[in-house]
């Protein structure tokens, strides 16, 4: 595709939200006041296994201020599952932390004063906490109704794995762990739900509204359109704020109380809401001696906690993902998703991908080394080309993947650091399959003040999609930043988009407000074309106002010629009524074989050992992101870094710890995330802009690929200086030293 000369795509222009942000002005669920709104608490099950035997409201129900208590009687008319989730434990709980009664009060003290006096009676059952424990024979069912533990199964298959490995001439087998972490979101989830007569009104800190909608919709059995969802900015949500969480409890609640109710979690419950699978990833590869990759099998166990959320779409992303962005005749994976005893898991920016690529990419190195062939050579060698399959049924490859390692071992200096002997440096490549479900609708109206308004159901949570947006719309319309107006999803007033995540926005969403821009523009030149007197072709857009030669119709008094206006004595229009709307759509046929598009991650990093004490630091760390097009190179450079810091996260300390059900990590003092001392001395971003993706200007999505390097190219970098190949996450200070002791004790 021909590069565009761009007025405001491609720039790094101010963002909309940025005033209202550093000002504090801007308004997330917890800062809002519904008039009459009560509080609410939630009572958690102490057990991660337990039947409940009964509830005793009554004490709490007679405590002044308190307007209602919920429990699971009072759903019985209701339709409660919902992404393998009850509204609230019903019968028993399968995690601790699990929601067995909720109260609502006039204030948060009464609220927490009620949760003291509710009686639950429990019988403790045997629980299955972790993955041993929930696939060992004989193991506690985490649900009765299932012949065991697995939750779901993606099996995926091509050539003959068997005959691989004969033909193989090294065979590299491997077992990796992966921790489950939090995602830590810096606004922890929360409602507001009211519920009348006319309907349900729910505001929510929630990425996937019009999901969320049809969820309730399906639980209270009302038409969708007498659901409303209301979704402010966002403090973060990395997948946290996928799907349905605990919006459909805050409605049942309100229904009972018959006033609005808000309930926000605390970072602990916010823990217990959701958090990444943990995984198990058993990888066998065969390679021929020239390091041509033959055959791959792989055997993943994911632990989706007590309900199923996501995880088998999870479970289905890492069946793929595992097999890394290389070419193999032969490939058998096969992912479970399984039940466990503790709080479920969810999706988590690149789902599925972060666990099995620190995997892949870490066998990777291994095989390098048993061939003595360069890391980078051995990938160069053996990545996809453009229009290539990676697994059955999935569109080919759609990026250059050589071109963007190639630009990571420029940025890195690869060559001359890898001839230098034990040189602490690491790489890593990947890709996912992104983009989600391509529906999209969008609206841009043009107001008689002239201003444009966007009108688009993307979430912000704090990267810049309204930005994005308003940067494509400008750029349509010729029309300067601060005459657009862009607010947050509300489904009673923006078109319908199937989610906020998945890398799909700029590409998807952007193509809807793109035509929907077009469309707008359309009718304008048609007004432009009349009043100057010449084909449409020949009327230019130029700062909010159409031109022919020396003749300029603004928007405004193409309003005023369209609707008619009144000319005031300045010369000006006034009392213009109404007014232009744009409309625009994408369905399927945006992308007829999925994924929409490949999203490539690649990074190295070169590190710092303290050989006392066992810690690493990453000294530089280079990350390569293929964006198509960047509409905002800053932005694009802030998600690719923020990623990689989350990656820091995972790669060095991050890990939820259970010990006989409980969560002994429940808070930011015992579970540490990265911190501004943990951020490289040298990071450096390069975006790759071919101009080759399916979105606007031709836009590829990212966001996630930044995640998914960090890990196996800090352990590819340590094996590579010391020798010692940890395969389970943290690399924990402790971890590390003891790995190097054993090392300079097997060279003794």
């Amino acid at each position: 595709m021909a590069k565009q000369a761009l007025e405001f795509v491609g720039q790094n222009v101010p963002r909309v939200d940025g005033i209202e942000k550093v000002t504090g002005r801007a308004r997330f669920t917890g800062d809002l006041v519904i008039p009459g709104m009560l509080q609410g608490k939630i009572l958690r099950s102490p057990y991660p296994h337990a039947r409940i035997l009964s509830v005793d409201a009554s004490a709490a129900e007679a405590l002044p201020g308190v307007a209602a208590v919920l429990t699971a009687g009072d759903i019985s008319d209701l339709d409660p599952i919902y992404n393998g989730r009850p509204v609230i434990a019903m019968g028993k709980t399968r995690y601790v932390g699990e929601p067995v009664a909720v109260v609502a009060a006039v204030d948060l003290e009464t609220a927490q004063e009620a949760l003291s006096l509710l009686q639950v009676e429990y019988e403790e059952l045997s629980a299955a906490v972790g993955l041993d424990a929930a696939l060992q024979k004989g193991a506690p069912l985490v649900h009765e109704n299932s012949p065991n533990n697995i939750c779901s199964h993606e099996h995926v298959e091509r050539g003959n794995v068997e005959q691989g490995f004969a033909e193989s001439d090294e065979i590299v087998e491997e077992q990796f762990t992966f921790p489950m972490v939090y995602h830590y979101a810096m606004e922890p989830h929360s409602v507001i739900a009211e519920f009348s007569d006319e309907g349900i009104t729910v505001w929510s800190s929630a990425q996937h509204p019009f999901q969320v909608r049809a969820d309730i919709s399906k639980i209270f059995r009302i038409s969708a359109s007498k659901v409303r969802m209301v979704i402010p900015y966002l403090g973060g949500g990395f997948g946290s704020k996928s799907y349905t969480k605990f919006e459909p409890l805050v409605v049942a609640l309100a229904r009972k109380a018959k006033r609005a109710v808000r309930i926000c979690n605390s970072v602990t419950e916010s823990m217990l809401t959701v958090r990444r699978h943990a995984a198990r990833i058993r990888l066998k590869t065969g390679v021929k001696r020239d390091g041509t990759l033959v055959a791959r099998e792989a055997e993943i166990y994911l632990d989706t906690g007590g309900y199923a959320d996501n995880g088998p779409a999870v479970t289905i992303r890492a069946a793929t993902r595992v097999i890394g962005p290389y070419r193999f005749p032969h490939i058998r994976t096969d992912a479970y998703c399984v039940y466990t005893n503790s709080g479920s898991a969810g999706s988590f920016r690149a789902i599925g991908a972060p666990q099995v690529i620190f995997a892949c990419e870490s066998q990777m190195d291994s095989i390098a080394a048993r061939l003595g062939i360069d890391p980078a050579e051995l990938r160069l060698k053996n990545l996809l080309k453009k229009g290539e399959e990676l697994r059955p049924k999935l569109k080919g490859m759609d990026a250059d993947l050589p071109l963007s390692l190639k630009k990571l071992l420029s940025a890195s200096h690869w060559k001359r650091r890898a001839r230098q002997k034990d040189a602490p440096i690491g790489l890593a490549c990947a890709v996912t399959n992104a983009g989600a479900t391509p529906i999209s609708v969008a609206m841009v109206r043009l107001q008689t003040d002239g201003n444009v308004h966007i009108l688009a159901g993307s979430t912000e949570m704090g990267q810049g999609v309204r930005t994005v947006l308003s940067q494509i719309v400008a750029e349509e319309l010729a029309v300067p930043l601060d005459k657009l107006r862009i607010g947050g999803a509300d489904t009673k007033v923006t078109p319908y988009d199937s989610s906020t995540g998945s890398s799909r926005s700029t590409t998807l969403m952007g193509l809807a407000v793109q035509k929907a821009a077009r469309d707008l523009k359309a009718q304008l030149s048609r007004i432009g074309a009349e009043t100057f007197g010449v084909p449409p072709k020949q009327v230019r857009f130029q700062a909010g106002a159409m031109v022919c030669g020396e003749a300029r119709l603004t928007f405004q008094e193409a309003l005023a010629r369209r609707f008619g206006g009144v000319l005031r004595s300045d010369g000006k229009i006034g009392s213009v009524g109404g007014e232009l709307i744009g409309r625009g759509d994408i369905g399927p046929e945006v992308a007829p074989e999925l994924p929409v598009f490949w999203e490539v991650g690649m990074g190295s990093s070169e590190i710092e050992i303290n050989e006392e004490t066992g810690e690493i630091r990453i000294k530089r760390f280079i990350s390569v992101a293929d964006v198509g097009k960047a509409i905002h190179p800053e932005q694009c450079a802030g998600q690719e870094e923020g990623a990689a810091m989350m990656g820091i996260g995972h790669t060095f300390f991050e890990q939820m710890v259970y010990e006989g059900g409980q969560l002994i990590t429940p808070n930011l003092i015992d579970y540490r995330v990265p911190g501004f001392a943990d951020v490289p001395e040298e990071f450096e971003t390069v975006l790759v802009e071919n101009h080759d993706g399916p979105g606007p200007y031709g836009v590829r999505g990212m966001g996630e690929g930044g995640i998914l390097s960090v890990a196996p190219s800090v352990a590819n970098a340590l094996a590579r200086a010391r020798g010692v190949r940890i395969r389970d996450l943290p690399l924990t200070p402790e971890r590390v030293w003891r790995a190097l002791r054993e090392s300079r004790k097997r060279e003794t």
